[in-house]
């Protein structure tokens, strides 16, 4: 043990005879490590910030599309004609096993009108089930119920934009909007969700019952798309394929006209392509990792040069070749965890730089500290070994003879 204590003490007084190059020598771990905290850190909030927006759009949610509809030899997709009914909206939340939710859309854009002013916005024709679908709450008011559905009754729930565009901040419950020129009554102010993970403003929204949308305000017959909730994900790829044999069954023999989509597909694609981003910026920063540990060897072997004669002496006053060898892996090791840590530090104070002034997200989690603390020690093993096993190979005659 004090043998081994001795050569630490060794190892560290040698690394102080030359400060500016010890420091030179850690610059290239201490950008490593500092690099790829950094990008890491990068990387998973962009895909924390995906998954959020994601989460958004509703939990276990799945949506039908209308779409791959052939006629006259030509075919379309996503919402280039739509046979999709309410009944078949119905017919899903009955019989299909394992849904909790389903609202049969209508989308479209429409000039609204309130107070004087008016705003052009998505007007979404919905059932009462559809806040629950998209998990979105309500900061005034209420939800139309069913009893309004089913009379097609002019009320309405409008988006935190709407409110602001028409109401400049007053509570717009109990006011009137106009949707082509016909009154509807304000019963609800959504919360706030801000941009989608398309872009698009999901304040910006008026939501009317689906039926007042196809009779009084679009006239059309069929909806935009039909929305559902599984109770589990785990139900999801069973509901998705009954819903498809359910619909298909209805077309008696045709081709399928709709599409059905499952919002884990739209997930996974997101999130590997944050994924990719991520594994891209970390293989990118541990470039530098290697670079620093091929510096730390260079100058290792230089140093094994420089000390040719200190080494022969060590070793004719009884030093044998493991004490060598540990001395200088020591050095190496010292070397790539110290710049390690600086690095780690940098890293995550980049970070949060980058966060709070110029509002990129970044998460650092505490596994990439730890990965990027560990490789840093390997690298200092790995490039500190070769010149620390061809110390203690050298022959102390010829040790001390060197000039």
């Amino acid at each position: 043990m004090m043998r081994f204590l001795a050569t630490i003490r060794i190892a560290l007084r040698a690394l102080r005879r030359n400060k500016l190059r010890t420091f030179l020598t850690m610059l290239g771990m201490i950008i490593g490590v500092t690099a790829v905290i950094a990008m890491v850190s990068i990387g998973n909030g962009a895909k924390s910030q995906v998954e959020g927006q994601i989460a958004s759009l509703g939990q276990n949610v799945l949506s039908v599309f209308p779409g791959s509809l052939s006629s006259g030899g030509a075919r379309g997709g996503w919402g280039s004609a739509s046979t999709l009914t309410p009944d078949e909206a119905e017919l899903i939340a009955r019989e299909v096993p394992g849904v909790v939710g389903v609202s049969g859309e209508v989308r479209d854009r429409q000039q609204v009108m309130a107070n004087g002013l008016n705003w052009n916005t998505m007007i979404q024709g919905e059932s009462p089930d559809y806040l629950s679908i998209r998990a979105w709450g309500l900061s005034e008011g209420a939800m139309f119920s069913e009893t309004d559905v089913r009379s097609a009754a002019k009320v309405a729930v409008i988006g935190k934009t709407v409110a602001d565009q028409l109401f400049a901040g007053n509570d717009p419950v109990g006011e009137t909007i106009r949707i082509r020129n016909i009154p509807f009554k304000i019963v609800g102010v959504l919360t706030s969700k801000g941009v989608s993970f398309f872009g698009s403003d999901q304040d910006d929204t008026v939501i009317i019952p689906n039926t007042s949308a196809m009779r009084r305000v679009t006239g059309r017959q069929y909806l935009s798309a039909i929305l559902i909730q599984a109770s589990a994900p785990k139900e999801m790829a069973r509901i998705q394929t009954e819903i498809a044999t359910l619909l298909q069954q209805r077309r008696s023999g045709r081709e399928p006209d709709f599409t059905v989509r499952s919002q884990l597909e739209l997930a996974e694609a997101a999130t590997a392509t944050s994924r990719t981003m991520t594994a891209l910026l970390g293989g990118i920063a541990c470039v530098s990792l290697l670079v620093g540990g091929i510096g730390i060897m260079n100058i290792m072997l230089v140093s094994v040069t420089e000390r040719t004669r200190e080494i022969g002496i060590r070793m004719a006053v009884g030093a044998k070749g493991k004490d060598i060898l540990l001395q200088f892996l020591i050095e190496a090791v010292t070397l790539s965890v110290i710049g390690g840590v600086i690095g780690i530090v940098l890293g995550v104070g980049i970070s949060k730089l980058l966060a709070t002034k110029m509002n990129w997200p970044a998460l650092t989690s505490v596994t990439s500290i730890l990965v990027a603390f560990v490789f840093s020690a390997a690298v200092g093993i790995f490039f500190g070994f070769y010149p620390a096993r061809k110390a203690s190979s050298l022959d102390p005659i010829e040790a001390l003879r060197y000039e």
